[in-house]
């Protein structure tokens, strides 16, 4: 299994072939495209976060859009882990049946998404030099990080403590009411609340629209994959005829 230096080298290594540095923050949907993932984002109940399949080089994520658009991006770097990172991966959904394997390989997720969505030399970077002791970041640039990197406040504390910037104490201290303190702040809360519902990233369209035209389904099916997307067509006027 791979050591923490080794998934943080694996994340620098994933941000470098991606097109980007060590510290800007990443467009995420813009990442999606780019690596020709199919991202679906649906509500769901629960404390389901999302889940990843790869069949050949056909690569498929489900994300939980009743979750903060904050924590929804670090699912999604942590679904980029088991599809482009993990080894001989198939698919996993995340629940309390996983096996001890599967359970690491969910440790090895996070701590990966941790390293490609807040890279080291960014916090470093961004931290004015008189905070950079231990308790001392002010929560004026602890929600500035967050904005800037588009994560949760949760993910951030959680960051924040394994680079030894704070303590657990100190975390604690701030892990409530966030829109509160953001409001506060004159920060947009959006980041904080749910979103991307029904959204798609990704060729699903193209592709049905393709089998159609190429007559390998009938309207009917056409019809019924587009209202997977939320376009419904009602009668049919708008949908191409054969």
């Amino acid at each position: 299994m791979p050591s923490n230096l080794n998934l943080e080298k694996a994340a620098a290594e994933f941000r470098e072939k991606s097109g980007y540095n060590t510290f800007n923050p990443i467009r995420v949907k813009s990442l999606l495209l780019q690596l020709n993932v199919l991202t679906i984002f649906k509500k769901m109940e629960g404390a389901f976060s999302g889940m990843s399949l790869k069949i050949g080089e056909d690569k498929f994520m489900l994300i939980n859009s009743t979750h903060s658009l904050g924590r929804q991006h670090f699912t999604i770097f942590h679904e980029l882990y088991h599809l482009f990172v993990q080894k001989d991966f198939e698919h996993i959904i995340c629940d309390n049946s996983l096996d001890k394997k599967d359970k690491k390989e969910e440790e090895n997720a996070n701590i990966f998404a941790a390293n490609l969505m807040l890279p080291r030399e960014g916090i470093l970077k961004f931290i004015p030099n008189d905070e950079l002791k231990k308790d001392k970041i002010s929560v004026s640039t602890i929600l500035a990080l967050e904005q800037y990197y588009s994560c949760s406040h949760r993910a951030m504390l959680r960051r924040l403590v394994d680079l030894h910037l704070i303590t657990e104490e100190f975390r604690e201290k701030f892990g409530e009411d966030i829109k509160t303190l953001a409001k506060q702040y004159g920060y947009d809360c959006a980041l904080y609340d749910s979103g991307n519902d029904d959204l798609v990233i990704g060729d699903y369209g193209v592709k049905a629209k393709k089998l159609f035209d190429e007559n390998v389904i009938s309207k009917a099916h056409y019809l019924e994959l587009m209202r997977e997307l939320g376009m419904d067509f009602g009668n049919s006027e708008n949908a191409s005829e054969r």
